[in-house]
């Protein structure tokens, strides 16, 4: 039994430099490996760069609506790399997750409902996970095409979301066992 009491504050990073953004920052964060935040900071920006030139490039008017000023708000949504990175990882983050739970001697795998902070925190490590899957190419570029299926609602990452949802619709039938074994917060 430990002799001090321990804090239960969470640690909340500096924002990053460029957008004044703690959500970038975790994900900075979560891109660094060996300590180098400088060199994951390098790729997440060029990677936004890359999605807004390429976005950009494709923001052709696709579709005419009836009421013209929405489809410029669209337009003007689709060229922003930082709305696009925010509805990437929204398409990203899952709802639903299982958990495993020991009741009466057996094991169940039961649906639960994933709260806020780890919803994003899963969206980010599954998309970073994504971009490093992928070959032959640099970190910002694979990094970049990720962010624009996720985007899409196409590519691995969404597809482990999928994966997980389609589990925990499996499971539906040990829901009930979701209020057990919850003790410890």
């Amino acid at each position: 039994m430990p002799r001090r009491a321990r804090s239960f504050e969470k640690h909340v990073p500096e924002p990053d430099p460029k957008f004044s953004s703690v959500k970038y920052a975790k994900f900075i964060n979560y891109l660094m490996e060996r300590g180098k935040k400088t060199t994951s900071q390098k790729i997440f920006y060029t990677a936004l760069d890359i999605v807004e030139e390429k976005m950009s490039k494709n923001s052709a008017p696709a579709s005419k609506e009836q009421d013209g000023s929405v489809a410029e708000v669209a337009d003007a949504k689709i060229t922003d790399p930082r709305q696009i990175f925010d509805i990437a990882l929204k398409n990203v983050s899952p709802i639903m997750e299982i958990k495993g739970r020991r009741i009466g001697g057996s094991n169940y795998q039961v649906p639960m409902e994933v709260q806020e902070p780890r919803r994003t925190a899963l969206g980010m490590k599954w998309m970073i996970a994504a971009a490093r899957s992928r070959k032959g190419a640099p970190m910002a570029q694979k990094l970049a095409q990720e962010i624009m299926d996720a985007f899409n609602k196409q590519g691995t990452a969404v597809k482990k979301r999928d994966d997980t949802h389609r589990m925990a619709e499996a499971n539906k039938a040990f829901a009930h066992f979701a209020r057990f074994g919850n003790k410890r917060k």
